[in-house]
């Protein structure tokens, strides 16, 4: 009797909490999580964008996603920070806390529902539906597009 193994496309996502919703990034795009870090202010630079950091003599950008997503700001809270490297480029992405690396069946995937701010939805790949909620998958080349946008005006 042949046996017909079935294997599942799955994808792995580092997780972290926006408003208590969580989101997701491609773990290959992960380059590390720190904790928060001095951040150097840049003058006139747009609100999301919270300033430098000195990741160990590497520059990386911080981006508040609170502010590049529309959301309420919640400076009470220590923010995390999950470093995203993109064409040779630093991100530092603040967020209100940590999830776990999450493994998720391709056959989950929905694309962005309608449903979702458009100021939110223009920077998701996606969202796979778990177990116990719904992960919606941050593309950090739509946020990097953003910040290039930006640089332009």
């Amino acid at each position: 009797m042949a046996q017909t193994l079935r294997h599942e496309e799955t994808r792995q996502f580092a997780t972290f909490y926006l408003a208590d919703r969580l989101y997701g990034i491609d773990v290959t795009q992960v380059q590390e999580v720190t904790k928060p870090m001095p951040l150097t202010l840049i003058r006139l630079a747009p609100d999301f964008i919270k300033g430098l950091i000195n990741l160990r003599g590497q520059i990386a950008t911080a981006i508040g996603l609170r502010e590049l997503f529309g959301l309420m700001k919640n400076d009470a809270d220590e923010k995390m920070t999950v470093v995203c490297r993109i064409d040779g480029n630093l991100l530092s992405l603040l967020v209100d806390r940590i999830g776990d690396v999450m493994e998720v069946s391709q056959a989950d995937f929905e694309p962005t529902p309608d449903t979702v701010d458009n100021s939110i939805k223009k920077f998701m790949d996606g969202v796979y539906k778990t177990h116990d909620s719904i992960l919606s998958v941050i593309g950090i080349e739509r946020i990097y597009q953003e910040l290039n946008i930006k640089e332009q005006n």
